[in-house]
């Protein structure tokens, strides 16, 4: 399903941001969706994940912080990120796809999207 992210940006520490996840295709809605993320340095981490019918799941890291949800109606996924950390530094990519998939991250290595850089700042 071919995705695109937007949102990113410079904020400073404590800032906020919405990132966007457009996709496309009548599959959208069945599957699960997942925003990974990768520092610089750093391998790529699954930060959250949400079931088609909208059961959420976040990374220790991230969890009281960000929040995850989906429009199916639009096939639109989000992420709103609230007092971010640098940290939270890196380049943010969502993906959609079986909730085993999404979960264990085993996506083909030419899949990924260009994703969006969030940079926060002390």
């Amino acid at each position: 399903v071919p995705l695109v992210e937007s949102g990113g940006g410079l904020v400073q520490v404590g800032g906020s941001l919405r990132l966007s996840c457009a996709g496309s295709g009548s599959k959208f809605s069945s599957n699960a969706m997942g925003w990974y993320r990768q520092a610089p340095g750093k391998q790529r981490e699954l930060v959250a994940a949400i079931t088609p019918t909208g059961s959420p799941n976040y990374a220790d890291s991230v969890r009281g912080r960000f929040t995850i949800s989906r429009d199916n109606a639009k096939n639109m996924g989000y992420l709103q990120m609230n007092s971010l950390k640098t940290e939270d530094t890196g380049v943010y990519y969502c993906k959609v796809g079986p909730l085993v998939t999404v979960v264990t991250g085993t996506w083909p290595a030419d899949s990924w999207g260009q994703g969006t850089q969030v940079t926060v700042s002390s």
